[in-house]
């Protein structure tokens, strides 16, 4: 009884690596036209900001997804040696509705210039504060904190964009 089993899965496994051969492995389907290949999209620049936004100065909400624009976040940095950078300016964040990876996001602009998103639970929060200011859709403005960037065992490190507004709970 034994033997016969083992015969009969011997023959499965021939004839699934016979079909394999024959017939090749199955691509994969190809991506969603309404989905672009590779990092070819960037969202539109925001409008003039409704409001500014603050939370006292305390930078405790950090943009996500910036290591794709790390280059553009270097230059933000500007010229600070081997130490950290922690150059201040505006950041203006607007909904990206159009964004054909995620949903909901919040894009966030340095000094006009794209440099990553909010979280999603920071991007909700924004858009319930929105909502219940009744700018909802309208680009805001904060200030905004590009940090790091040190020497550190001959390497530099990356650097992080952090914002002046409160964070999501």
């Amino acid at each position: 009884m034994t033997d016969a089993l083992l015969l009969a899965i011997m023959a499965l496994s021939l004839a699934g690596t016979y079909l394999l051969i024959k017939n090749g492995f199955r691509t994969p389907p190809p991506l969603a036209k309404d989905k672009p290949a590779g990092a070819g999209y960037l969202p539109a620049q925001p409008g003039a900001p409704a409001e500014h936004w603050t939370d006292g100065g305390r930078f405790l909400t950090e943009v996500v997804a910036e290591s794709r624009y790390q280059a553009t976040v270097r230059e933000l940095a500007g010229e600070h040696g081997e130490a950290n950078a922690d150059t201040r300016l505006q950041a203006v964040l607007a909904v990206d509705p159009h964004n054909p990876y995620d949903d909901r996001p919040v894009a966030v602009f340095v000094a006009g210039r794209m440099t990553g998103y909010l979280s999603p639970k920071d991007a909700e929060a924004f858009r319930t504060l929105q909502a219940r200011k009744e700018i909802a859709g309208q680009p805001v403005s904060c200030d905004a904190a590009v940090r790091g960037g040190a020497i550190w065992q001959g390497k530099r490190l990356e650097y992080a964009v952090w914002l002046d507004l409160e964070p999501a709970r």
